[in-house]
């Protein structure tokens, strides 16, 4: 019972997990924004706190003019404390009388720094209103720790923003690498597994033949022969999915045909299937038993979608010397938009029992094998759904191809 609750609980995880990344994204903005609107009360409190600094040395510069007894102290413990906010008093006629905490370039002349006081100058004129006393104005701005600090969430978000790209894109790779590590040795235990039953059935099978049985059950155990030979087939399909699989060139059309006539006699008699090629010698590069798995496993799923009764219209087009689609479609109940993408996840099912994963196999043999693109061309809810898929056309496209070459509608 506790590991049925912990599948289900893992279940939920990976079927919400577009949910998931949304809650993660949004608690993410929130608390970046939380730590911006956090500093910038501090460096409001610490503009506060400069402002009055520097009205305290306007004062100080103010009661220095008129107290000359005290003008030592006053320099020492307050006009000499800044160290930090830069600070330029001037004239009544805008000339420059002291400065504070000015930078200059190094060996710079007295008209350069003269320079340099008038741009600060007009620099602060436009930060801050200065502090007015009776024969100066002070004119200042932020210390640079202050412009640090107003500047710093911004870079401490963007480092993190960065690192936790980088770290989702290695771990997203790992944790592709160790799923297919996983679907390569599953895939291959699974083949290995079934040799052994299909050798023994096939040894059955040669008994029947010669035993008296054979001439009142020719039919039956020609039927038992075909599917064993079906079964062989999907021992084949797993095994070279569990290793690099060999695309060669191979006639579309036919590979298709071959398909579908095992499953006729397999689904219901009211599915009408159909294969049209505008020529029977259209060829593309393919491993036939995993394409065939492929075909099968749509026209499975368009079979359900159909509800057994209903057109599977399989269209082959030469679309250039580079590229052939085949586009596979049925009459069934179709989809919305928002799902084209959607049916292609592991464990995405309409029906009540199924795992969901016919069509995530479908688009890992095409775009991971085959270096091929299949999607969801059409579909309309009550009308139908017509699944393309993109071949390639020459051993060059497989080992070469662009992302941007297919013309996906």
């Amino acid at each position: 019972m506790k590991n049925r609750l912990q599948d289900i609980a893992t279940l939920d995880l990976y079927t919400n997990k577009n949910k998931i990344k949304w809650l993660i994204f949004i608690c993410s903005i929130i608390i970046s924004f939380g730590s911006i609107y956090y500093t910038n009360l501090l460096v409001e409190e610490l503009k506060d706190r400069e402002k009055r600094q520097i009205e305290l040395l306007a004062r100080a510069l103010e009661y220095a003019s008129l107290n000359t007894d005290n003008l030592t102290f006053i320099n020492q413990e307050i006009i000499q404390q800044n160290t930090s906010i830069p600070v330029i008093v001037v004239d009544s006629d805008e000339n420059v009388v002291d400065y504070r905490n000015i930078k200059f370039k190094k060996r710079s002349t007295e008209e350069d720094r003269q320079k340099t006081l008038r741009k600060e100058v007009e620099t602060m004129k436009a930060e801050y209103e200065p502090i007015v006393t009776e024969d100066a104005l002070v004119y200042y701005r932020n210390s640079e720790l202050l412009t640090s600090l107003k500047y710093y969430p911004y870079i401490q978000l963007s480092v993190i923003l960065v690192f936790g790209v980088l770290a989702y894109a290695v771990f997203n790779q790992s944790k592709v690498a160790e799923q297919n590590r996983v679907w390569a040795g599953l895939t291959k235990e699974t083949a290995h597994q079934l040799g052994t039953p299909i050798a023994s059935l096939m040894a059955w099978i040669d008994y029947l033949r010669n035993s008296p049985v054979w001439e009142e059950n020719k039919e039956v155990i020609q039927e038992m022969d075909k599917d064993i030979v079906k079964l062989r087939m999907v021992t084949e399909r797993f095994s070279s999915i569990g290793s690099k699989p060999v695309i060669q060139s191979e006639n579309v059309f036919s590979v298709v045909d071959e398909a579908i006539n095992y499953l006729r006699p397999r689904i219901s008699s009211k599915v009408e299937m159909k294969v049209n090629g505008y020529s029977n010698e259209i060829e593309a590069m393919i491993n036939k038993p995993l394409f065939e798995w492929v075909v099968e496993n749509i026209c499975k799923n368009a079979v359900d979608a159909m509800k057994g009764q209903g057109v599977i219209s399989i269209d082959i087009i030469k679309e250039s010397e580079k590229f052939v689609f085949v586009d596979i479609t049925d009459t069934g109940k179709g989809m919305e938009k928002s799902m084209y993408k959607r049916v292609f996840n592991p464990g995405f099912t309409t029906r009540q029992r199924g795992w969901g994963l016919g069509l995530t196999l479908a688009k890992r043999i095409i775009e991971g094998y085959h270096r091929g693109k299949i999607y969801v061309k059409t579909s309309e809810p009550g009308i139908g759904t017509t699944f393309r898929i993109v071949l390639h056309g020459s051993k060059e496209g497989v080992s070469g191809f662009k992302r941007e070459d297919f013309l996906i509608q």
